[in-house]
């Protein structure tokens, strides 16, 4: 298995790469980094010296060291291109819609919850998570609106569903009104059945502090 993934059991950037792996059925070590214990894995300088910025995900596959999920997402895709299903559309402008939603939760809704944000702001940090998952969930929704079918980008799944549920799990934690948002929700529990979905998710994880 040349596939190492450093990874967190409830990051939403490792999660959305795991659900990518899971579609093209490519298997990797994960190698856990937790965020929390001891003050954090992330900061310990073995792990800096994979990833400077310290942050999960990391993707190591031979001699090819890649950070920051959208990045490895697109390997991912690029590499294995034939294998499984495509993670982006053949269409130029499908491709760019996809991005589009993609870059919305993973630049402008996920950052503003990461654990680094949410240890700074302290006791509000729920109604600060809220406020903000909110307000991107707005304007994702007018999104979707104008791209949706099955999925969130017509009707096959794509890299857009896989920052799209980790999200929405995300929302939940902080109490998010996601019946204000009927075609994220709808779209999510679409993808809740789905065998990847299922297989990457948090709760099936090795570092899962619930896993029996």
């Amino acid at each position: 298995m040349s596939l190492k993934l450093y990874s967190y059991w409830r990051s939403t950037c490792s999660w959305r790469v795991r659900i990518c792996l899971a579609l093209k059925g490519i298997k990797s070590e994960i190698v856990p980094v937790h965020l929390v214990q001891d003050g954090g894995m992330q900061h310990k300088p073995e792990y800096r010296d994979v990833n400077p910025l310290g942050q999960v995900p990391t993707l190591v596959d031979d001699n090819h060291v890649i950070s920051q999920s959208m990045a490895i997402m697109e390997y991912i895709e690029e590499k294995f291109k034939s294998q499984g299903p495509p993670l982006l559309p053949d269409d130029f402008a499908e491709r760019a819609k996809v991005r589009q939603l993609c870059e919305t939760i993973a630049s402008g809704i996920q950052p503003l919850q990461n654990l680094s944000v949410l240890q700074k702001i302290g006791e509000t940090k729920v109604d600060w998570a809220n406020h903000w998952i909110t307000v991107g969930f707005q304007a994702l929704e007018k999104m979707l609106t104008m791209t949706a079918g099955t999925y969130c980008v017509g009707n096959n799944i794509t890299m857009a569903d896989a920052c799209l549920v980790p999200q929405v799990y995300n929302a939940n934690r902080f109490k998010v009104k996601m019946e204000d948002f009927p075609i994220i929700t709808r779209i999510n529990a679409t993808l809740q059945e789905h065998k990847a979905f299922i297989e990457a998710s948090p709760d099936n994880q090795v570092d899962c502090p619930n896993k029996n």
